[in-house]
């Protein structure tokens, strides 16, 4: 029987994780707006995961529908586009929730931005609170603040409610030493530290939230969303993807 195929022996790596999800993944193959294909997969994806009794937070994007920085704002100013983006973030989190609640899951929205007709405003204890009582909480709006993106708002968020781990969904398999859409001779990390992911000027994250991720000893996992699964693998210690944390040798993965 494959490691997989007994689904029943799994147990968690980590106690509480935060899901960092991009808008582009509810994407799909469309060129805007949300795969309802793929919404449904990422929900299976949450639902699969938190079986397990893992406390699971998710931070989610809003670049299906509107970025601030992008062709889409136009000349408008940074800080109006950017708030613009947040209420896309939030158009995304409640649509997540509702599939997820039609899976039977007990779900909690809470934004950066107060709007109480669809969202509880963000309070940390609150929030932990929610994850105790088994509830998925999916934070939106970003940090609330223009000139911060999501990754931010993810290893903010992370740090807050104490999470263990960053999970970061991507198209790819985790982190390259080189662009591998361009290079197909790229190699993929295995495990890397915050150092040589600096040296090496690797983009796992953007500056500002990788450098609170390092400082603060939140380990990083970069895997693929898009194979059936996977969210369940990382959680539960399989080697998955790229973590990127403190103090261990960076690796490649074997081919």
């Amino acid at each position: 029987m494959s490691e997989d195929s007994d689904r029943s022996a799994d147990k968690p790596a980590y106690r509480r994780v935060l899901l960092k999800l991009s808008g582009e993944a509810l994407m799909g193959e469309e060129r805007f707006g949300i795969s309802h294909q793929v919404l449904g997969f990422v929900a299976d994806e949450v639902l699969s995961t938190v079986s397990l009794g893992v406390e699971l937070a998710i931070v989610v994007g809003g670049g299906n529908i509107f970025r601030g920085v992008s062709k889409s704002a136009g000349e408008m100013d940074r800080a109006t586009a950017d708030y613009v983006g947040m209420l896309a973030t939030v158009m995304n989190a409640v649509t997540l929730q509702d599939a997820l609640e039609r899976r039977g899951m007990k779900t909690r929205v809470m934004s950066a931005i107060e709007m109480s007709e669809l969202a509880e405003p963000y309070i940390r204890r609150r929030a932990i609170r929610h994850l105790e009582k088994q509830r998925v909480v999916i934070f939106a709006a970003g940090t609330g603040n223009p000139f911060f993106t999501t990754d931010t708002a993810a290893a903010l968020r992370g740090m807050e409610i104490q999470a263990e781990v960053l999970l970061k969904a991507t198209k790819v398999a985790g982190v390259y030493d080189r662009d591998p859409v361009n290079d197909p001779n790229a190699r993929l990390y295995d495990r890397v530290t915050f150092d040589d992911a600096l040296k090496q000027d690797l983009k796992v994250m953007d500056s500002t939230a990788f450098a609170l991720c390092r400082d603060n000893r939140l380990p990083i996992v970069v895997f693929d969303l898009h194979q059936a699964g996977n969210v369940r693998r990382v959680v539960t210690g399989r080697p998955l993807g790229t973590i990127v944390q403190q103090e261990k040798a960076t690796r490649f993965a074997e081919v």
